[in-house]
């Protein structure tokens, strides 16, 4: 559930999206699949990072009174990006051009050019968040406190634990070999069919990989990662869209499913980051210097981050376990007070950082 500020936001939006879904049902039936293909064009250009976007207007359009337009020839077909910069174009350049030619159309002279902006940009906004994205499970996640972002799923109760499962349930494979003999169901673990998004689950309540491994792990989050950044592309293009009820779904999903998973990949890299040191200091090769660069899961950038931490300067100093307990708590006093991070960020960084000390505390 949205909070209280974002539930206000999306009241306040409503009437537009109501607005603007009533405009494309105005249209005919052509002019609604044109602008699906337009928005599905400018879509995947946007997802491919080509760094250009051409989309076409429709030839002819209708007002939310019923008026029928007509768009010139010469003003139909349109561009962003390309040129001598292509190279350089990110796709945040190219969407923020297209925000802006968008809105150069919608303020011109001209009516026509004007409604079919708006039905451009909506029809995109719609393709991204009903099309593009893949739909989830209903779920319900929790805070820990306040403020923070929903990322604990809460137990339904009606996870089955059989092998029977439905189709939500499973990944449904058919190897080559196999063509012909129907598909395998391959069920998810209880603790993953809890999740938005099961097939992307990579760890578990206790950070232990439910994947092949950690770089499929991280390919996971990767995919989870870009499942936000293009929802809110839509909401970039069209910000009405965020009142669309299968907008909040997919965002709040699939958000607390990325903050949940990045901080449990963090807990599992800062178990192996104990693992490699204690083998190391058992072959006394830490007699030399010792710096950690351990990674963490920053909720505001929806980002793995490094928290660097110097255990034992360059030189000729002898590891000794004490070493590790006080820098550990010399850098737990120094987040504590760290005002970059957010309250939730920095309560998950001071916990991996008390995961090390108390992996070596005597």
């Amino acid at each position: 559930m949205p909070d209280q500020t974002a539930a206000v936001a999306i009241a306040r939006m409503r009437p537009e999206l109501l607005q603007m879904e009533a405009l494309l049902d105005a249209q005919s039936n052509t002019t609604r699949q044109f602008l699906r293909l337009q928005a599905q064009r400018i879509a995947e250009a946007m997802q491919h990072k080509t760094g250009q976007v051409r989309f076409t207007l429709p030839d002819r359009c209708v007002t939310a009174e019923g008026v029928q337009l007509t768009i010139d020839a010469g003003q139909r077909e349109q561009s962003v990006g390309g040129g001598l910069s292509l190279r350089r174009r990110t796709a945040h350049d190219v969407r923020e051009g297209l925000r802006e030619r968008l809105d150069e159309l919608r303020a011109a002279s001209s009516e026509a050019l004007q409604v079919a902006a708006d039905l451009l940009m909506h029809a995109c906004a719609h393709y991204i968040v009903h099309d593009l994205l893949p739909a989830g499970r209903s779920v319900t996640y929790t805070a820990e406190e306040s403020g923070d972002i929903p990322a604990l799923p809460a137990a339904s109760g009606l996870d089955p634990e059989s092998a029977i499962t439905q189709a939500s349930d499973a990944i449904a494979e058919e190897g080559a070999a196999d063509s012909g003999r129907g598909t395998l169901q391959v069920p998810f673990t209880p603790y993953a069919r809890r999740f938005y998004l099961p097939q992307w689950v990579a760890l578990d309540d206790a950070a232990r990989l439910l994947v092949g491994g950690d770089d499929e792990a991280e390919s996971i989050i990767a995919s989870m990662q870009n499942f936000v950044y293009t929802i809110h592309q839509a909401s970039g293009l069209a910000p009405y869209i965020i009142a669309d009820e299968v907008y909040q779904q997919k965002r709040g999903g699939m958000l607390g499913q990325l903050v949940n998973q990045g901080r449990a990949l963090a807990v599992f890299r800062a178990g192996q980051i104990v693992s490699t040191v204690q083998q190391r200091a058992a072959a006394n090769t830490l007699n030399r210097g010792l710096h950690l660069s351990l990674p963490y899961f920053d909720d505001r950038t929806l980002a793995m981050a490094m928290h660097e931490v110097e255990v034992i300067p360059p030189g000729r100093i002898q590891f000794a376990r004490a070493l590790m307990v006080r820098a550990v708590r010399l850098e737990q006093a120094n987040v504590g007070q760290d005002t970059r991070l957010s309250p939730a960020t920095r309560r998950h960084l001071l916990a991996l950082l008390e995961q090390l000390a108390a992996a070596f505390a005597s």
